[in-house]
């Protein structure tokens, strides 16, 4: 699969390497100059095969079918407007969150597991073909998709992913750490 990956902070890094691993093509576009060229370099020991990465400059055309916004919540909506029409028929996958930066890592999706145990990636959304394409990709990372139902769950997402980072103070690891549904 062929995926572009705009943005390359921790959540950029984790997803390609990610994508990469599981054999899928990736695109990197980054906002400031030499970002995605650093990024698409450092990436590549985590192609399995037969898999790329490349580096994009911001503002080039979108040819792939999966697109992941992995920008601050901030710059969603000027990422959305930049690309506008070129979004059209593409499955967009929106990671964004209203959260302080700070808090944010991504090693445990760089490793894609924790405690011996595969990460869970919870997807919603309200086309099931597009949550159908994006939980193949996620398999092929190495990771379980858990379909958690239409698009409005994402509030609850949300609120998942606060409350994981509020305790791990308490769990003291570092970020160290998964949600993961056991049945």
């Amino acid at each position: 699969m062929n995926i572009t990956i705009i943005g390359t902070g921790n959540m950029g890094r984790g997803i390609g390497t990610r994508a990469l691993a599981g054999g899928n093509n990736v695109t990197l576009v980054g906002h400031r100059p030499g970002e995605a060229e650093n990024l698409a370099a450092e990436l590549q020991g985590a192609a399995q095969g037969g898999a790329s990465v490349r580096a994009a400059p911001a503002g080039a055309p979108l040819a792939d079918d999966v697109i992941v916004l992995a920008v601050p919540y901030t710059a969603a909506a000027s990422v959305v407007q930049q690309y506008g029409d070129q979004l059209a028929g593409k499955i967009v996958v929106d990671i964004t969150n209203p959260v302080d930066f700070s808090t944010i890592v991504a090693d445990t999706l760089v490793a894609g597991q924790v405690g011996g145990q595969s990460l869970d990636v919870f997807i919603a959304g309200d086309d099931a073909e597009a949550k159908a394409i994006i939980s193949q990709l996620v398999a092929s990372a190495g990771l379980r998709a858990v379909d958690v139902g239409p698009l409005q769950r994402a509030r609850q997402l949300e609120a998942l992913g606060l409350l994981h980072m509020v305790v791990q103070p308490t769990l003291g690891t570092g970020f160290g750490s998964a949600v993961k549904i056991l049945a």
